[in-house]
């Protein structure tokens, strides 16, 4: 794919990684639909606001209206409540499943007919590392996340027939208001949205933008005892 002829709309583009991948997006040509819940929170020379809220249909269905032009959609919003599975708000669980899954099933049901339309492109998932494996905390994060990764398998293999290809990005811990409060080795956004475009461009249906990604891909086979060695 090439960047600078798509069109691509990043939900999410106000802040953190959402905000890099627009300005990387931008830096290669391209045409960008910035979403947000607040379109006047985006600064973003070159960039086009648009109001987008996720969890809402009608939102999305509005913003699909204006960006009838894209062939490139990037699923970048996200929560974080740092709920527990067992003890966190039932209201925070579902908050993280109609942002991570709903919500992005939303978008791609929405946007999939937008691209076939304008003869077929890509859409990108930013998933995480902990859709892979679960840290003990925030459980609610990590099994949304997990479910999300689980529609861009589905969704990739439905899709491919009309000429849209489905990527997943999985990345640990990036130096953004989400992780702010977290003593952790952090990634540069800007390094990860360099990645994350780079693996559109190529073609990629998995991109692992860091090394814990590559480790956790690896442990796979080993099970539970290499994943979760507390447990063995």
């Amino acid at each position: 794919m090439e960047i600078s002829k798509q069109v691509a709309i990043v939900s999410g583009a106000n802040r953190g990684l959402g905000k890099e991948l627009a300005l990387e997006l931008l830096a290669r040509g391209a045409k960008v639909y910035v979403g947000a819940r607040n379109p006047e929170s985006v600064d973003l020379p070159g960039a086009i606001p648009l109001q987008l809220d996720i969890t809402n249909p009608e939102s999305v269905a509005a913003a699909a209206g204006i960006a009838s032009d894209a062939t490139l959609l990037i699923n970048n919003a996200g929560s974080s409540t740092g709920a527990s599975l067992l003890t966190g708000k039932m209201e925070d669980i579902h908050l993280e499943f109609d942002t991570h899954v709903f919500g992005t099933l939303s978008m791609i049901r929405t946007f999939a007919p937008v691209i076939e339309s304008n003869g077929g492109g890509s859409i990108l998932n930013i998933l995480s590392v902990l859709s892979w494996i679960n840290i003990g905390s925030e459980g609610a994060y990590s099994a949304a996340k997990s479910a999300q990764w689980g529609i861009t398998n589905s969704l990739r293999l439905q899709l491919a027939p009309k000429k849209i290809k489905v990527a997943g990005l999985h990345v640990g811990f990036m130096d953004t208001d989400m992780t702010a409060g977290l003593e952790a080795p952090k990634s540069s956004p800007t390094d990860i949205a360099r990645i994350a475009i780079d693996g559109i461009e190529a073609g990629l249906y998995e991109i692992l933008a860091d090394d814990v990604s590559r480790q956790v891909q690896q442990g796979f086979a080993g099970g539970v005892a290499a994943l979760y060695p507390d447990l063995a």
